[in-house]
């Protein structure tokens, strides 16, 4: 692990914020796993595809990892586990089954506690699904992307929409809490077009539903076709702004409603660890390329891991894994709060925002923005209204300026 500077004493106020912030926003476990079938042309996560992965070696570095973060977290109630990657829905069941236990052993597990596993249909078994939810597994987070098989062979995805119809049924069989993803503004994707597949997919009675517009990240196979000239059929940006606004209001008028600028839910749905996030609560990270963020001693540190799976697992063997361990600044602290928090419905806490750093809005750019009707205060509550939801990233370069 790199040394960090260590900053100087904070003032008893200060320890008083950071020892109250993560218990507000609750703590929470995310297990990386790296491995996939294929690399999606999309996909710009920390994934890697083997011909071969040892399941048991895993599991002791996991375990390993976990006993250290243990050592200095011991005994805080813990809200959440969500397994990520990478596809986890390759992760043999007793090895879920033996991360989840070891956490229990560690955490006080919040009575309400949810513990997500993502899942691409393509690796969708009954029996695996069954042994997931003896594992403890409780939300199912399911990979469909798209609902018609030329947009999913765009996607370079290796399921068909009839094998995402039947994983989704597997699903709602096994687990009470069901979502699953799909990405809008596709190439040669129509406005109409959006409307009757999202309808469609509200018709198969989701509890919860992430929907992103498709983003070109550089690094990936999507943004060197881009930058070739190879990708064609993408919106403007008008028709990328129209199917926004139809996402919000079909959802809206099937019970779903948004509570962050991709996620739908009904009420009681939403994911409790994402919230953890948005409401700069603690999370551990754990495996290839895992962030977290701890409060510890007065202090609040952001925490990462080597993107390499053989470089983390070595580390991981001997030590939490991680590359590196930086304090965070109250300005840096500040800046999250503001990015993640303003996302969500309910939106930040200007108490919270205040005992962080007294001087941190600008008066003046706030004002502005409340006269255009793109955020809002409530009582304690800042928020971005449903007007200011599709300008969300000038609002906040303002707000954070």
């Amino acid at each position: 692990m790199q040394s960090a500077i260590v900053p100087k004493p904070l003032p008893s106020w200060w320890q008083a914020a950071l020892a109250d912030k993560w218990q507000k926003g609750g703590f929470g476990l995310y297990v990386h796993w790296p491995y996939c079938v294929s690399k999606c042309p999309y996909c710009d996560f920390n994934s890697h595809v083997a011909q071969s992965v040892d399941q048991d070696i895993w599991r002791e570095a996991y375990l390993s990892a976990l006993t250290h973060y243990a050592a200095e977290t011991g005994g805080r109630r813990l809200g959440s586990i969500y397994f990520g990657g990478g596809t986890p829905s390759l992760m043999r069941p007793d090895l879920v089954e033996a991360i989840i236990d070891a956490a229990q052993g560690y955490w006080v597990f919040d009575n309400d506690i949810e513990i997500t596993l993502e899942a691409n249909p393509g690796s969708v078994e009954t029996g695996r699904f069954a042994g997931y939810r003896r594992a403890g597994v409780n939300r199912i987070s399911l990979g469909v992307q798209a609902l018609n098989d030329k947009d999913l062979n765009r996607l370079g995805r290796k399921h068909t929409a009839r094998e995402a119809l039947s994983s989704l049924e597997i699903a709602q069989a096994y687990f009470q809490r069901v979502s699953f993803d799909l990405i809008y503004a596709r190439q040669n994707q129509s406005l109409r077009d959006w409307e009757r597949e999202l309808t469609f997919a509200l018709s198969l009675t989701p509890s919860h539903l992430s929907l992103y517009q498709l983003s070109i990240e550089p690094e990936t196979a999507f943004g060197a076709r881009a930058r070739a000239g190879k990708l064609g059929g993408l919106p403007l940006e008008k028709l990328a702004s129209d199917m926004y606004d139809i996402t919000y209001n079909i959802c809206k008028n099937n019970g779903l409603e948004r509570y962050e600028v991709s996620s739908h839910a009904l009420p009681s749905q939403e994911s409790k660890h994402n919230m953890i996030y948005w409401q700069a609560g603690d999370y551990i990270g754990i495996g290839p390329g895992a962030h977290g963020r701890l409060s510890l001693d007065g202090k609040r540190f952001a925490t990462e891991t080597p993107r390499d799976p053989t470089a983390w697992l070595k580390r991981a063997m001997n030590g939490p894994g991680e590359s590196t361990r930086q304090p965070l600044s109250g300005t840096e602290q500040v800046t999250e709060y503001l990015l993640m928090g303003l996302r969500t419905r309910s939106g930040i806490s200007l108490r919270r925002l205040k005992a962080m750093d007294d001087a941190v809005l600008d008066p003046d750019p706030l004002r502005h923005l409340e006269e255009l009707g793109l955020v809002e205060q409530k009582g304690d509550a800042l928020k971005v209204t449903p007007k200011g939801m599709p300008l969300l990233n000038a609002i906040l370069r303002e707000l954070v300026a």
